[in-house]
């Protein structure tokens, strides 16, 4: 991960402690480390979290997966397995991870299956996909294999259902999500429309024993959701798919009428999926709350009196979460605490016909820095003694190189004097733009994990 040091660091005290919290979060959830705190080998036996397979029942362990994360954890099950490994068991594999994450490994194969930053299923990842799928039908019950999935995993392990089409998939995830759809409601359609969602890849499946181990983008790591739930029984519908469309009234969009019609098709008949022969385990190895708790260490290290929240169920606008995360900045900075607060979620952005560039970090902190201008009297900085962040442990936000902002007295001072209003760049989803020329951008190159978004404010005491 490139420095989250910001210029002048002995003149942002709290600017600095907010990121070097912030990151010590991030990298609680290193996905290398975490695969391999799951991994070890005695003379008989493999230790996958809790289970023992014993090693005289294995002939191959066959690595697939798919996630932003999945190439640091491919080189976690290496690191822990290559050379500990008998000699008679082969260790393989295929995962499809974003362009920027691709690295040589000596075994398993990391394919490129999109560009980095585009958040949507691509031919390349079909094609990876098609691989992953070889890979399973070849499996017999003496292999043993360890699925590895963290957030992003939807887009990049796409397979359509026949009849629709890889265009058609992607029209309806842009639709979605341009209108506000959660995660839960995208992935309710999408099981419907993929062979591998919800339980599609633990059924083509052949191993004896299929292991996921898990790195969870999704607040309440519910298994179906995460990555859309390639080796979990679905509980979505073809009914159920089609009520998300009509709730964000699909007719009045460009969805396919491919895809209307085979919901519908599906709908009227009882459909029955043959199961794999794997037995089948799934295990959260990382998600949002282990970050939380990494980066309220790091605050009480530094000093801080801290305080945290891990949202529970799904947030809402970004908009609405940045405004409370104001509030409560300015709360703690009139008890004169010298205090932190870090939360993480996942909130939303309904984007406007023609959004700017941003992403819904970045959207937070700005509603955020409004909030602040709006509770505060004119005349003296109203951010004084705060630094307010938010960014993607991914290091992704949006379709943009940052990973979100961070707001303090210096970048109010910087946004007076350039005489930057914020409004219209938060009524456009042009935050990005906003935030850019301020030296207000997170940026760290992507960090090969995913736990979905980390939260810090910073408060010096009176004094």
């Amino acid at each position: 991960m490139r420095s989250l040091e910001p210029r002048q660091t002995a003149k942002h005290k709290l600017r600095a402690d907010a990121l070097a919290i912030w990151r010590a979060g991030v990298d609680a959830v290193d996905a290398g480390r975490l695969v391999q705190a799951q991994l070890g080998i005695t003379a008989t036996s493999l230790r996958i979290g809790d289970d023992q397979v014993p090693l005289s029942a294995i002939d191959r362990v066959v690595v697939v997966g798919a996630g932003k994360a999945a190439a640091a954890m491919a080189a976690g099950v290496e690191c822990a397995l290559l050379g500990n490994l008998p000699a008679n068991v082969q260790l393989t594999g295929w995962v499809n991870v974003p362009d920027d994450c691709v690295r040589s490994l000596r075994r398993v194969h990391v394919h490129a299956a999109r560009p980095a930053g585009v958040n949507a299923p691509m031919p390349e990842g079909v094609a990876g996909t098609q691989e992953i799928l070889r890979l399973l039908d070849n499996l017999t019950a003496r292999d043993l294999c360890l699925c590895l999935l963290s957030g992003g995993g939807s887009a990049l392990l796409p397979a359509p259902v026949p009849g629709i089409s890889l265009a058609d998939k992607q029209a309806v995830t842009r639709y979605l999500s341009a209108a506000g759809a959660n995660i839960r409601e995208l992935n309710i359609v999408r099981t419907q429309l993929s062979r591998v969602k919800g339980g599609g890849l633990a059924r083509r499946c052949r191993a004896g024993r299929l292991i996921s181990l898990i790195i969870s983008d999704v607040i309440g790591d519910p298994l179906d959701v995460i990555a859309s739930g390639p080796t979990v029984a679905t509980s979505s519908t073809p009914a159920g798919a089609l009520e998300v469309l009509q709730r964000y009234d699909f007719e009045q969009a460009n969805v396919a009428p491919a895809v209307i019609d085979l919901l519908r098709a599906a709908k009227s008949r009882t459909a029955t999926a043959e199961p794999g022969s794997a037995a089948v385990t799934n295990l959260v190895i990382g998600n949002n709350s282990m970050a939380v708790a990494a980066a309220a260490a790091a605050a009480e290290s530094r000093g801080y009196k801290t305080h945290t929240e891990t949202a529970r169920a799904l947030e809402g606008r970004a908009e609405d979460v940045g405004r409370d995360l104001a509030a409560r900045a300015l709360q703690l900075r009139a008890k004169g605490e010298r205090a932190c607060l870090v939360s993480g979620g996942e909130p939303v952005v309904e984007l406007v016909s023609q959004p700017g560039r941003g992403g819904r970090n970045q959207q937070l902190v700005l509603a955020a820095l409004q909030e602040v201008l709006r509770q505060t009297t004119a005349g003296k900085n109203p951010l004084h003694g705060i630094a307010l962040l938010s960014g993607g442990t991914d290091g992704e936000d949006g379709p943009t190189d940052a990973a979100g902002a961070i707001i303090d007295a210096a970048v109010l001072n910087a946004m007076r004097e350039r005489s930057l209003d914020p409004a219209p760049y938060l009524d456009t989803n042009n935050a990005y733009r906003f935030f850019e020329p301020l030296d207000a951008l997170i940026r760290t190159g992507p960090t090969e994990t995913n736990v979905c978004d980390l939260r810090v404010v910073t408060v010096r005491g009176r004094g």
